[in-house]
């Protein structure tokens, strides 16, 4: 088993108020998990925990650098991440549904935040990564272009198009837009 101890939180002895926590993470955390969509990154991570009577608030600030894939020519890349999360961590004994409530049995004394960390710099990453222009493996790009039925050109253009319309509709004032609607009526 990997080492975990600079991810644990002994909150009992923690008194109420404010303390503030720095990880930096490096591929060696990253390592603790076997099935991690990032293996290889560097993450600095600020803590903010702020311990009450009933919770404890975790105010998560990330940002750094992880290694994903391109989502158009699978190879490897650097992705800029970066975000702000609150965790709420719930003395309690019975479970919630809700994503950021985490609940604190009443016999623990320490929180192990390594699971956290690793879920707020996943959903860090943008949903789509892709290389520069011109960046992507060339021998890669040559075999999907030879499958591909649309060219990346025209969804690009097609995007832009439909990127541009909304634009114009969204910088209109909705009161100027109904007055405007009023004279074509006529």
């Amino acid at each position: 088993m990997k080492e975990n101890k600079p991810y644990i939180i002994p909150f009992v002895g923690l008194k109420i108020g404010k303390h503030t926590f720095e990880f930096n993470l490096t591929d060696s955390f990253f390592d603790i998990f076997e099935y991690s969509i990032v293996q290889k990154g560097r993450v600095k991570v600020g803590l903010l925990f702020d311990k009450k009577e009933t919770m404890m608030i975790g105010n998560f600030t990330i940002q750094g650098v992880v290694e994903t894939t391109c989502a158009r020519c699978n190879d490897l890349m650097d992705v800029e991440i970066e975000g702000e999360y609150k965790l709420i961590y719930k003395f309690d004994d019975k479970e919630s549904d809700d994503e950021t409530l985490i609940i604190v049995y009443p016999e623990e004394y320490e929180i192990d935040i390594k699971d956290n960390l690793l879920e707020l710099i996943s959903v860090s990453i943008p949903s789509r990564n892709l290389h520069d222009e011109g960046e992507c493996n060339e021998g890669m790009i040559s075999i999907l272009d030879e499958y591909l039925l649309v060219s990346d050109d025209e969804i690009y253009e097609e995007n832009e198009s439909s990127r541009e319309e909304n634009k114009e509709e969204d910088e209109i004032d909705p009161r100027w837009k109904a007055l405007k609607n009023l004279s074509k009526d006529k």
